[in-house]
């Protein structure tokens, strides 16, 4: 919901300070509306019910996934596209996929939301509505900011939502930020006080072919961001996760696998394997053969690396994808 809105009608209605707490604990913990909050006056519930929507995001389209996974479409109050997912593991884990922004700015060549028109930085109350939605659903207990959009060109609003999120059932050591570099943004993150990890999404191990993939990689090239990284590593003594989609022909060579061992610090680095979840770009996945590969050529150069579980490719789960297909609608 929108807390700013729910503080300002709480005030208007002369309640006590403690009322928006109340509220607060009751929708944090899953409640489907404000007729289950029990130990709010029935007036005020009325009151709130119709001055303060439950959330700030209307459900436009939900997709189910044979795996478990959930993806659900969003539209703000003005009209703006937003998609967040759940995923649920055999072992009983349930994490977040949320976006921080309607579309994104940065244009990256093999995803979703690169080719969508940019809106606008969503707010903090945006951001938590993807997360009640699923909170509503079951418990959760891992969020990463990798949906739609550059978490760290919204930073303040993405770690205004991220100080609630242990109140819905995740800590802050299980929340995760995913960058595709904004240099800016890491320094800010790790003098924050909040230990969130840091995850970045490098994709091409040399300047040339991630500023061709990766256009931000022009205005921040690879040896600021690595030096912005292993900076959050000095101070924060966690290690940063790296991001890896496997893209066939283009950067899953075997001379890219060892100039990637050669770049990054395993101290410092751990890195994942994405098999690509195809888009309408022009690019094609690299084979599970050609993954194998690919890490068993970083091995041999002393570097780890785990492939990712692929999760949702039979309902369009990468990034912008129902988005991108809603809008063309």
């Amino acid at each position: 919901m929108d807390l700013a809105l729910l503080d300002a009608t709480l005030a208007a209605a002369g309640q006590p300070a403690f009322r928006a707490r109340q509220v607060w604990r009751w929708t944090a913990a899953g409640a489907a509306g404000y007729e289950a909050m029990t130990d709010l006056p029935a007036a005020l519930r009325a009151r709130l019910a119709e001055a303060v929507p439950f959330s700030s995001l209307a459900l436009v389209d939900e997709a189910h996934a044979a795996d478990g996974t959930v993806k659900a479409l969003f539209r703000t109050h003005d009209g703006r596209a937003v998609e967040a997912v759940l995923m649920r593991y055999r072992d009983g884990r349930r994490s977040v996929c949320v976006s921080s922004q309607s579309g994104c700015p940065l244009t990256c060549t093999f995803c979703a939301t690169g080719a969508m028109r940019f809106g606008r930085n969503l707010t903090a109350s945006e951001i938590l509505d993807q997360v009640l939605h699923f909170r509503r659903l079951e418990t959760l207990d891992y969020l990463v900011f990798m949906g739609m959009g550059e978490p760290m060109m919204n930073l303040d609003q993405v770690l205004a939502a991220a100080r609630r999120l242990p109140a819905i059932g995740v800590t802050h050591r299980r929340t995760g930020i995913s960058t595709v570099g904004w240099v800016p943004g890491i320094r800010r993150l790790a003098e924050s006080d909040l230990p969130i990890r840091l995850a970045l999404s490098l994709h091409a191990p040399e300047d040339a072919l991630r500023s061709k993939i990766m256009p931000v990689n022009e205005r921040y090239p690879l040896a600021e961001v690595l030096a912005a990284c292993a900076a959050f590593y000095e101070r924060r003594r966690r290690r940063v996760f790296v991001e890896y989609v496997m893209l066939a022909g283009v950067n899953d060579g075997y001379g890219q696998a060892v100039q990637l061992a050669q770049l990054l610090d395993p101290r410092i680095y751990k890195l994942n394997l994405i098999p690509y979840n195809p888009t309408d770009a022009t690019y094609a996945g690299s084979s599970r053969g050609a993954i194998d590969a690919f890490k068993a050529a970083l091995s041999e150069h002393d570097l780890r690396a785990t492939v990712r579980l692929t999760r949702g490719r039979d309902i369009d789960a990468a990034c912008g994808q129902l988005a991108a297909k809603a809008l063309a609608v």
